[in-house]
């Protein structure tokens, strides 16, 4: 058995796939053309349900169903307005693991869906959240550092992997943002993670059909030009966005100032304040992945956009990963 056998067995054996290294629900890039690649090459895949009209979704959950041939798991968005409508298709539908995004899951909706015969896992920022994920009866885990792009937390990965890393091992722990590399990979099993997700690097592969433009300016890009957004006061909630500084970022700069001049005057509530914040993103970001935008567009990626500089297939990608990470695990084991 090789060294990386022995390392990722728990998160092989929790996903059910070939290699326990997860391609991130990402909006209008996780397409099912990308979905069909990682799952093909021995990864797993996992559709972005976002705010997707429920008919829709119904639709695209099903051909996952029947099209992917492997385990795969749905992304939901808890802060999406048609969250609860999602959840009830996932619930009677055949998708094998349910990943709540957005905000952290209520024990309810856990609830349901384990009660549905799924398996459900969850993000966790900090170590008191993974607590209570994990009394809510989460399955498993995934630590995603502020480096990660689209919407993010605001602590990094090396801070998460010493608070709940090190400390929880009750259910599997899968690390995510800023993984680019097997050795990356190597030294996250080596602490303890069952396995990865990986995001901007699958974005710009030949599999991905996000326009090309988009793909153009996720090469060119450095990593501190992955900037993430700010909140500019308490009273409108946001949840940080991380993409490559451009007019569109700006824009929704703009935009929050005139959503707190509304919210002041009282012309709009703050949960339509929110609504018309992700309704931003949502359509920001597909000019930039579907019409290539990339002025104007949201550029969503993580800071590890500095690590990727060619379009490679999925399967170059993934056998990259492995075969980096078990030589990294050998030059470990040579020096001890």
């Amino acid at each position: 058995m090789s060294l990386i056998e022995k390392l990722w067995k728990r998160g092989k054996t929790f996903l059910g796939t070939r290699y326990p290294i997860m391609c991130g629900g990402m909006t209008w890039v996780s397409t099912l053309d990308l979905m069909k690649a990682v799952s093909k090459s021995g990864g797993f895949p996992v559709m972005a349900g976002g705010n997707m009209d429920p008919g829709l979704f119904e639709e695209t959950v099903r051909r996952c169903s029947e099209e992917l041939g492997g385990p795969f798991g749905v992304n939901l968005i808890t802060i999406a307005p048609n969250f609860k409508k999602h959840l009830e298709i996932v619930k009677d539908s055949d998708v094998p693991i349910v990943i709540f995004a957005g905000n952290f899951p209520k024990k309810q909706h856990v609830d349901v869906v384990k009660k549905s015969g799924k398996k459900t896992m969850s993000f966790a920022s900090t170590k008191s959240i993974a607590r209570q994920m994990i009394g809510f009866g989460i399955d498993a885990l995934i630590l995603e550092g502020s480096e990660a792009g689209g919407h993010i937390g605001y602590v990094s990965l090396a801070i998460l992997v010493q608070q709940v890393l090190f400390d929880v091992s009750e259910v599997p722990v899968f690390a995510a943002g800023g993984i680019a590399r097997g050795g990356m990979i190597a030294h996250l099993l080596l602490m303890g993670a069952a396995g990865c997700q990986l995001g901007t690097r699958f974005a710009v592969s030949a599999e991905s059909t996000a326009h090309g433009d988009f793909k153009k300016a996720l090469l060119r890009a450095r990593a501190r030009q992955a900037m993430a957004t700010p909140q500019y006061d308490s009273r409108l909630p946001v949840v940080a966005v991380r993409a490559i500084r451009n007019s569109g970022m700006q824009e929704f700069g703009k935009l929050q100032l005139e959503l707190l001049r509304e919210l002041d005057s009282k012309e709009v509530t703050r949960e339509e304040a929110q609504y018309r914040v992700e309704s931003f993103w949502i359509g920001s970001l597909r000019r930039a992945v579907i019409e290539g935008d990339v002025v104007h567009g949201s550029l969503m990626a993580g800071q590890s956009v500095g690590l990727v500089d060619k379009i490679q297939t999925v399967d170059e990608i993934m056998n990259e990963l492995v075969t980096d990470a078990e030589k990294e695990l050998q030059r470990v084991k040579d020096i001890l």
